[in-house]
């Protein structure tokens, strides 16, 4: 059985989705803040805080768990800066209590949600995962004391893990009964479809004066089907050989907020309104994964890489669930 942490998040429901879908045996925890009851349906779930010793005691006792993919953690970089103790004490708190757990009920194998954010600002683009680590945020900064703690682990206690370093998750599953829905909401795709509902007066581009083609951001975007995947294959890599490893994720190509924009107005067949704003502090012109790792070691390769793919399975949750899981306006 597999234990997925913050599997009723927007990543974690996708992945609690996969391995159901292929017939593995699944029970998931969260604590319901960010993620939505009804994105997992009739999943085994257990409602808690990571950071409760005792709740996750009571989880690994009831269950036959051999192995955790974790994704519970606060991820808003922005809420992150006003709020950095929150963030580390969520973030290596509840890590920190999953792993002594772990090695209390003699778990030894974890694959780790981290972020390209702990790379901060890089002159080598693509990024590799040789790059050195310089967050620039508490949230970035939180992931890469994890990843530090799971190496001490490794190394006094012979837990064995896989850290998968990812850029900008997009996208939904094929069939559209599962999707994206924050509140706030922080990611560009997500809100480009709330302007194309009405349920935004705009978007707003922060900066149109970079040294990138169309003078806006690039990013790499990896859709969330192969981010998934990724993480059940770096778990199949970690039963076959107990070796730890960080990979990083991503489709290893670019594409700027104007593209990404124009893209959704070609999905949708019409203009969305949109206007330029100062840059925001901190963010970087270009940020695109330097993947061969995983491509080469897990037999990793995306499939949904193309940007109108990505937006087209996101329109298709978006616009069958303009209210995301709330189903109304009244639960908006």
């Amino acid at each position: 059985m597999i234990l997925v942490c913050g599997g009723a998040g927007y990543i974690g429901s996708h992945m609690t989705a996969y391995l159901q879908e292929r017939g593995k045996e699944v029970v998931v925890v969260d604590s319901l803040v960010m993620g939505h009851r009804e994105s997992i349906k009739d999943t085994k779930l257990y409602v808690g805080d990571l950071c409760d010793s005792d709740f996750l005691g009571k989880v690994f006792s009831e269950n036959p768990i051999e192995a955790v993919i974790d994704f519970a953690a606060f991820s808003l970089v922005g809420e992150s800066m006003t709020a950095p103790l929150k963030y580390f004490g969520n973030n290596v708190g509840g890590t920190i209590a999953l792993l002594e757990t772990m090695l209390k009920h003699d778990v030894n194998k974890i694959v780790f949600s981290s972020t390209a954010a702990v790379y901060g600002k890089q002159e080598v683009i693509p990024i590799p995962e040789t790059a050195a680590t310089r967050p620039e945020n508490p949230y970035g900064a939180s992931k890469l004391m994890v990843e530090d703690i799971l190496k001490w682990c490794d190394s006094c206690h012979g837990l064995k893990y896989s850290v998968l370093r990812y850029f900008n998750v997009a996208g939904a599953h094929p069939s559209g009964n599962i999707g994206e829905d924050h509140s706030p909401e922080s990611h560009l795709i997500p809100i480009i479809a709330q302007a194309a509902l009405n349920k935004r007066e705009k978007v707003t581009i922060y900066g149109d004066d970079y040294l990138t083609p169309d003078g806006t951001c690039i990013r790499d975007y990896i859709h969330v089907m192969d981010l998934v995947e990724a993480h059940d294959l770096a778990l199949g890599k970690l039963r076959q050989q107990n070796q730890s490893h960080t990979y990083n994720l991503g489709n290893g190509k670019g594409f700027s907020v104007k593209e990404v924009i124009e893209t959704f107005e070609k999905v949708i067949g019409r203009t969305i309104p949109k206007e330029v704003a100062n840059r925001r502090p901190g963010d970087p012109a270009v940020l695109i994964a330097g993947s061969e790792k995983a491509m080469t070691k897990l037999n990793w390769q995306p499939k949904y890489n193309s940007l109108e793919t990505i937006i087209s399975t996101a329109w298709n949750w978006h616009s069958k669930n303009p209210y995301g899981y709330a189903r109304s306006v009244l639960n908006e």
